[in-house]
């Protein structure tokens, strides 16, 4: 998770679920629920690494529909990187706000598709404080920048993420939710891209660093529109 500062509605009584924990669960969570891959190829496809989970906490796996879990049995969710991987959104939070009445989400926006293009990532999302924004990323022309997408793909597998990790809500959004939402799947992509004007200045980087990172949005932008 990049934002961990953004957590901070988990009460010490709560019974905390998480939701594909990948190999590293937040401290607080009690039950991890993590879907059953069929093979370990799948399991590595979608983790993106070959870091198996590790851990003390129980763990709980189910086949990728309804929650093995009763009516509001938990107080909090954690679901972290997990949606833009879920065919069915709709189900899929269904489920969580069956679960529990509040909890977290993180995923990657826009600009961080349009630069890594992950294969099992399914969906390009954002939430706007009222519903959830989403488009298939079938429905789009991410492919024609294949080559693009593998080379930085690369650098970010060898451990070159500067950008993600200096300026991470130019890439990623992370929230609290208290209320259930909608989700809206959109045709027009432009309103998913994020608002990053402003947002560079407040980083302390060099001059000639900020111009690059803002020439490489102002690509992304460029290429997201077509």
């Amino acid at each position: 998770m990049f934002f961990l500062e953004k957590i901070q509605q988990i009460k010490d009584e709560y019974k905390v679920l998480e939701i594909g924990p990948g190999s590293d669960p937040f401290h607080r969570s009690d039950i991890l629920l993590e879907l059953n891959y069929n093979d370990e190829l799948e399991m590595v496809a979608q983790f993106g690494h070959h870091n198996k989970l590790q851990t003390t906490k129980k763990v709980v796996y189910y086949d990728g529909k309804k929650f093995p879990f009763e009516d509001g049995e938990f107080d909090y969710v954690i679901c972290s990187h997990v949606l833009e991987h879920v065919d069915d959104v709709d189900l899929f939070l269904s489920e969580i706000f069956r679960v529990a009445k509040q909890g977290y989400f993180e995923f990657p926006l826009i600009t961080y598709e349009y630069l890594y293009n992950v294969q099992a990532h399914l969906n390009y999302l954002r939430y706007d404080g009222e519903k959830l924004l989403l488009l298939k990323k079938n429905k789009t022309a991410i492919q024609d920048f294949k080559e693009i997408n593998l080379f930085f793909l690369e650098t970010l597998r060898n451990g070159f993420s500067h950008a993600i990790v200096k300026m991470p809500e130019l890439f990623i959004q992370g929230f609290e939710w208290n209320k259930s939402f909608e989700v809206e799947y959109l045709k027009d992509i432009k309103l998913l891209i994020p608002d990053y004007q402003g947002q560079i200045i407040k980083y302390e980087f060099s001059p000639s660093i900020k111009s690059t990172f803002e020439l490489l949005l102002k690509l992304l932008k460029n290429k997201i529109l077509g």
